[in-house]
């Protein structure tokens, strides 16, 4: 059983530690801290958890295995290398940062301390997405051509001046850090490496300082296009579209999916909601006792940054197309 400490006591993180507390025999949460873990008393001894009064108090308590990190994206790579000098395993929340140069200075200090890493990227572990890579692996739609994808949600609607999703420092590319990376992950699980992208991100609608309305088209290192769009003030909807020379896969919503061959015969499959985070916490759990690979590699885990780092500069700059650094 792997003994693991929540940082971040918002929605996200309780709903992590939910997901798991004692329904998991891998992983369980031993302890938490946040900005304000006074006002989460009641939670904590519901759930069995010691509250801790600083990062450091959890770095250095010899009890914990591995922390869980549900706190702002700015903070994340001085806590990540923080926790791998003291010999934690660290789960962190996508992105794992915000330019590559920091995702490369953690998983250094991760490969120097022979920790392991897992990333909050729950939709790898959707019943729809594995048979989606069954059926691309397997040949049935073919050679892959193009990807189409779109992570939207009205979630802007709820933020408010003083929250730290609610400005463009700590969301650049508007619901892109929230959402639309999901997808980013998903298709470079797919098509390898971005090598370059030409994006587009404005605000129309929220109050905040944060854009709402994100755009990108990409070329893919091997030669495959892809357009990804992730709006942060509409409808609910996952769409992950694969085209190919003999057809094509549909993740429509998370789960279903639709395979069309060349005679233009659908095959529908609709799979029951999982518990995909806590799937990923347990998968998290297993590449630390079992010493097996996460999902997501941490090659992987650079590459989206690189490329999620190269569509903030495209939108930003206006630029047609800006190169990827995958060096």
């Amino acid at each position: 059983m792997i003994k693991a400490a929540m940082i971040g006591l918002g929605w996200w993180g309780k709903h992590s530690i939910d997901c798991v507390q004692e329904k998991s025999k891998k992983i369980s949460f031993v302890a938490a801290m946040s900005r304000n873990t006074d006002q989460h008393s009641d939670y904590l001894n519901e759930k069995n958890i010691t509250a801790m009064n600083s990062y450091e108090d959890v770095i250095n308590n010899n009890s914990i295995d591995a922390v869980v990190l549900t706190t702002p994206h700015s903070l994340h790579t001085d806590q990540i290398i923080q926790a791998a000098e003291k010999g934690k395993h660290v789960f962190v929340e996508k992105p794992i940062t915000l330019v590559k140069s920091d995702a490369i200075r953690c998983i250094e200090s991760l490969k120097k301390n022979n920790l392991k890493l897992g990333v909050g990227f729950s939709r790898r572990f959707q019943p729809a997405y594995l048979d989606l890579l069954s059926i691309i692996n397997d040949g049935k739609i073919g050679e892959i051509l193009h990807i189409e994808g779109e992570q939207s949600g009205p979630s802007a609607y709820k933020l408010k001046e003083g929250m730290w999703r609610a400005n463009r420092e700590e969301s650049p590319g508007g619901a892109m850090a929230a959402r639309g990376i999901h997808v980013l992950d998903a298709m470079i699980s797919i098509a390898g490496n971005v090598k370059s992208i030409s994006g587009m991100s404005n605000r129309r609608i929220v109050d905040v300082d944060v854009d709402d309305t994100t755009s990108m088209m990409m070329k893919f290192e091997n030669g495959i296009s892809g357009y990804l769009g992730s709006i942060y003030v509409t409808a609910d909807i996952w769409r992950l579209h694969v085209y190919g020379s003999k057809g094509y896969v549909l993740m429509d919503g998370e789960s279903k999916l639709i395979l069309k061959g060349l005679d233009n015969k659908e095959k529908v499959t609709s799979y029951p909601d999982t518990n995909i985070v806590g799937l990923a916490l347990e998968s998290f759990a297993d590449s630390i006792s079992l010493n097996q690979d996460f999902p997501v590699s941490m090659e992987q885990a650079v590459s989206g940054i690189a490329a999620y780092e190269a569509m903030v500069k495209s939108a930003n700059n206006e630029s047609i197309w800006t190169d990827v650094d995958n060096s």
